[in-house]
């Protein structure tokens, strides 16, 4: 056998140094220990690794090698600290190590059984022990306790409990232990299954809500997640406890008063799946290593690499191996509800079927069982397939909970929803399920029941479409679920928006959503707005094709399918004119008002966008956003209305003017006429008349005092941001250092507008977040923000090296993994007056300081810049002309931006920006 295959033996390696007539003293001993934990842990590696042994294989040799050096050990102790004549002791492993499993870097837990109350010499040993183990650098779970003892703490707490019921005798006393075991089961027997159950399955409850409440986390714990190896376990302990086995094929063919405990198919899935994630943990450990369970974007790549997960058609590796791992955990997901029901009936009898049912639900072929309800005995889907809808909506109707044995029909008979397609009854009660009818919009649930659907597997079954989303991932940081959660979630929130949960955060769409007309075509078109995700190409425009096939076999009208296909071809529409163009630029809003056409379209638009993007992450949605959306919103609806067009500037511009003025009153004529002729019609459509009159105060305050520098800052926690106002003299590169300034005072630019005034002064406004999403309030952060500005523009710091500091400090390392590729686009076409220059690139602090830079050393003036983050990627928007004031049109011209801009996106994190980032107001050019 070669060397790398050769299984070291350590029991007999370290007989001969730690059995020998003469023993070797302690520190020779811990050498040889160590030398063994070595050759140890290389065989189990290279085995693993290069040798074809999957994780659970792994696992298993790991820990019979572990048995071995342990149990050395503990016949070495017990020779240098021979125990009294009376004293008996046994060496038990517990815990994940009780059940013969063993990841690299996991704890080793053991139980130090005694038949009494442990005299000194017992004591002393197993402190020798664990003290030999700490200086091998392993992490040892460790107890000394009497066979009362363990009882005693086995009642008082379940999880001291369920590590007895993996205990496994090593060495030592086997009499002992044996007593233990005995004992132990006696006492489970007594106690009956029931409290047991209904302690793991909150304790799992409580996890699951710890780590996340579905399997399709983006950055998922292979561990402690749903779906995940703790799952497994769970459903393996309680077999044990109800059944004494100790392998789920012991429960094919198995019968409950249920029914089946497992079929052949579904013990085969769960072996599976048992392999495959320990396959995932043991790479995890080596990568990282250290006991590492969580797969972050930083060692996605890697694992799946490892596993041989390699780009096939427009999917990545890592995305193809995140699938594969999606697939699996929502396969652990549907063995728990086909296998605890059926364990829970075993161990308390069969349902009770409940006398009170009514005649009505009995005809359905339903009843009532612990106040669920279920299907009832002889009717499942076999003989009606539409049932599988069917028990859903008399579940909604009678607000009655799905009894789990129901939930475990329905997952034995997902392959039936494939039959359903076509079928106009079934597509009716689907439509049903999705949507209700007009009565039930203030308590319209539809997300639960989609929920059920799509994690039994019927969903993917009914609309073959929707099976390709099923743990679809996309490798960013911006979603935190899977394509097919994140639309359930969607959902969710147009149900929330219809019930009035969300009129804090959402007034507008709360209000919208009780005056539309389409609203079926509304649900339809939120549950297929992601729908051809990962097929590469623009997913809207696949996804409006799509729907153009889809939404007849649902059973809609033309009108409708027509609505539905052109709000998911313009479901990003609103949100991207709004965090990414100038809203006060009128032709933005015309071309807006073209597209969308009907006040019905945009009240329809307007709500999905909302639901969309709330359902994107917890943190995605904020004030800043929600304000944005809502003024473009009013903007589109008074040009669709037929009131004020955005073409009469002039009027608007007198209007304001007239506002101003009048909030302005307390001043002297002279000075009120100077200050309403400072500013160019931008400024004017671009601040309401309140933040213009705060402008105007600051202005004359400043030139009260002859300051060079003016800078005010003003929270708005209601919109989620702090305004930062800059007066001062106009000069290229102004805008740069303000944003590296920012930057290095830990500031995220949300938005900003740059004005020159007549009088050649620079008024620059910026809206910032801080890290959590949530203004800067307190007085000492918003003195430092001032204090920073003030540096960065007198020259007093240097930007380059500070931002490269905050860069380093602030982006943790797993989110270096993930490639954003540098993009500029330059768009004549969207502004009568500006170039519009849109930047895609990885965010990172001084980011907006390097790429403004590059556009002041271009010779252009920056109007408005519009910054939007999707998790590492950043979207920034800017309104440029020459230093003409006019567009920028030369191609020669646009190639050299083009390439500067390009040069700054691609700026390495860990080096200096490329020279030149940093224009001083004396260098610059004008």
């Amino acid at each position: 056998m070669p060397e790398a295959r050769k299984q070291p033996d350590v029991a007999a390696a370290l007989a001969a140094q730690l059995a020998a007539e003469a023993l070797p003293l302690r520190d020779d001993a811990l050498a040889a220990l160590r030398r063994q934990l070595a050759r140890i842990q290389t065989h189990v590696q290279t085995r693993f690794e290069n040798e074809g042994l999957n994780g659970l294989q792994a696992s298993r040799l790991h820990a019979q090698l572990m048995d071995q050096l342990v149990s050395a050990l503990f016949a070495y102790t017990l020779r240098m600290l021979p125990p009294g004549p009376k004293d008996r002791l046994a060496m038990a492993a517990t815990g994940g190590y009780g059940r013969a499993t063993l990841a690299p870097f996991s704890d080793i837990d053991l139980l130090f059984l005694t038949g009494g109350t442990p005299s000194a010499s017992v004591n002393k040993a197993v402190e020798f022990i664990l003290y030999m183990l700490w200086d091998l650098g392993l992490k040892v779970g460790h107890a000394t306790r009497t066979v009362s003892e363990c009882l005693a703490e086995a009642k008082a707490d379940v999880t001291i409990r369920t590590s007895m019921l993996d205990a496994r005798c090593l060495t030592g006393d086997r009499a002992l232990f044996a007593d233990f075991q005995t004992a132990f089961r006696a006492d489970c027997l007594a106690e009956g299954p029931g409290d047991y159950i209904n302690e793991k399955q909150a304790e799992r409850a409580a996890r699951h809500k710890r780590f996340g409440d579905t399997p399709f986390m983006v950055e998922p714990n292979v561990k402690e997640g749903k779906g995940g190896l703790r799952d497994l376990q769970t459903l393996y302990w309680l077999s044990r406890y109800v059944f004494n086995t100790f392998a789920m094929s012991e429960l094919v063919g198995k019968e409950s008063p249920g029914g089946g405990i497992l079929t052949t198919t579904e013990a085969r899935a769960c072996k599976r799946a048992w392999e495959y994630l320990w396959t995932v943990r043991f790479h995890l450990h080596y990568v990282a290593g250290r006991a590492e369970e969580r797969l972050t974007f930083d060692l996605q790549p890697v694992v799946g690499a490892r596993m041989g997960y390699t780009r096939h058609g427009r999917q990545d590796g890592v995305e193809r191996f995140m699938r594969h791992y999606f697939l699996v955990v929502r396969e652990v997901a549907r063995v728990t509800g086909v296998l605890e029901p059926a364990l829970i009936r075993a161990a308390l009898g069969a349902p009770a079927i409940a006398p009170t049912t009514d005649a009505s639900l009995i005809a359905k072929g339903f009843v009532l069982a612990d106040g669920q309800i279920l299907f009832a005995p002889g009717h499942d889907p076999a003989t009606d397939p539409t049932s599988i809808f069917r028990i859903l909506i008399e579940a909604r109707d009678r607000g009655l909970a799905l009894h789990p044995l129901a939930k475990r029909t329905l997952i034995r008979y997902a392959g039936i929803g494939a039959e359903l397609r076509g079928d106009k009854k079934a597509a009716g009660l689907f439509l049903n399920l999705l949507c209700g009818g007009e009565e039930e919009r203030e308590s319209c649930d539809s997300a639960e029941w989609l929920t059920i659907l799509n994690e039994s597997g019927i969903l993917g079954r009914f609309m073959p479409d929707w099976r390709r989303i099923v743990g679809q991932m996309q490798f960013d940081t911006y979603h935190v679920y899977t394509v097919d959660v994140h639309t359930v979630q969607a959902v969710r929130n147009l149900n929330n928006l219809e019930n009035g949960k969300l009129k804090e955060i959402a007034p507008l769409s709360t209000e919208l959503v009780s005056q539309i007309q389409s609203r079926r075509a509304l649900y339809v078109a939120v549950l297929l707005h992601d729908i051809a995700k990962g097929r590469g190409g623009d997913h809207s425009v696949l996804g409006a094709e799509l729907a153009l096939t889809i939404c007849p076999a649902l059973g809609l009208d033309q009108e409708e399918t027509e609505m539905v296909s052109w709000l998911v071809l313009h479901h990003l529409l609103l949100s991207q004119t709004a965090f990414s163009r100038d809203i006060d630029d009128p032709k933005t809003i015309l071309d807006l008002a073209d597209t969308i056409q009907s006040p019905e379209r945009l009240r329809l638009l307007q709500i999905l966008t909302v639901s969309d993007i709330r359902a994107v992450s917890p943190k995605v949605w904020n004030g800043w956003k929600a304000t944005l959306l809502r003024e473009l919103y009013a903007r589109v609806a008074e040009v669709l209305e037929g009131g004020l067009s955005t073409t009469e500037r002039d009027t608007r511009i007198a209007r304001v003017k007239e506002v101003v003025g009048a909030l302005l009153a307390d001043w002297p004529a002279d000075e009120r006429e100077e200050f309403l002729s400072l500013g160019y019609p931008s400024y004017w459509l671009g601040f309401d008349p309140e933040s213009i009159e705060r402008h105007g105060r600051m202005i004359r305050d400043a030139k009260t005092r002859n300051a060079p520098l003016t800078i005010q800052t003003e929270p708005l926690p209601a919109r989620a941001v702090t305004e930062i106002v800059v007066y001062t003299a106009d000069h290229a590169g102004l805008f740069s250092r303000i944003a590296g300034a920012l930057a290095i005072a830990g500031a995220s630019i949300v938005d900003a507008r740059i004005h020159t005034l007549t009088d050649g002064m620079a008024l620059d406004t910026f809206w910032i977040q801080d890290a959590n999403g949530g203004p800067f309030e307190t007085p000492s952060r918003l003195a430092r923000l001032s204090s920073v500005i003030e540096q960065a523009l007198t020259g007093r710091i240097k930007l380059a090296a500070e931002i490269r500091k905050a860069t380093k400090s602030l982006i943790p390392g797993r989110m270096r993994a993930i490639h954003v590729p540098p993009r500029v686009v330059v768009d004549n076409r969207a502004s009568n007056r500006h170039t519009v220059i849109e930047v895609n690139g990885r965010d990172r602090p001084g980011l907006l300081h390097d790429v403004t830079a590059a556009i002041s050393e271009q010779g252009l003036q920056i109007a408005s810049a519009h910054v939007t983050t999707y998790g590492v990627r950043a979207v920034d928007v800017f309104y440029v002309k020459d230093v003409f004031g006019m567009k920028v049109e030369n191609e020669r011209k646009l190639y050299q931006l083009r390439q500067a801009l390009l040069e700054a996106l691609k700026a390495n994190l860990d080096e200096p920006p490329p020279a030149g980032k940093t224009p001083s107001p004396q260098t610059a050019a004008a």
